[in-house]
């Protein structure tokens, strides 16, 4: 992946075609700003997708390795591996 281009909203709005040609063909992210602030990236599709997989990935691995270790000191106060889940995700929203 290349390093990401930084453009205004004003400037995506205005060259949309090309920031997605670029995120597809290029495989270079544009990382926008409103404001002077970075708010939004757009990467192509297909990396976008591998980034989601390894992040489910990541969540079950550390899901699991808590698992084993709650099991490893007994059950008295654990929660099972899909209670935990519904935990993490009801407080990343």
């Amino acid at each position: 992946m290349s390093e990401p281009v930084i453009a205004s909203m004003a400037e995506v709005r205005s060259h949309l075609a090309d920031v997605l040609d670029r995120a597809r063909r290029e495989d270079t992210p544009t990382i926008i700003t409103r404001r002077g602030k970075q708010e939004a990236v757009v990467i192509d599709i297909r990396e976008y997708q591998r980034l989601s997989l390894l992040a489910e990935q990541a969540e079950e691995d550390w899901l699991n390795r808590l698992a084993d270790e709650a099991e490893s000191e007994g059950s008295e106060g654990s929660v099972s591996l899909e209670e935990m889940a519904a935990i993490l995700r009801a407080q990343g929203t």
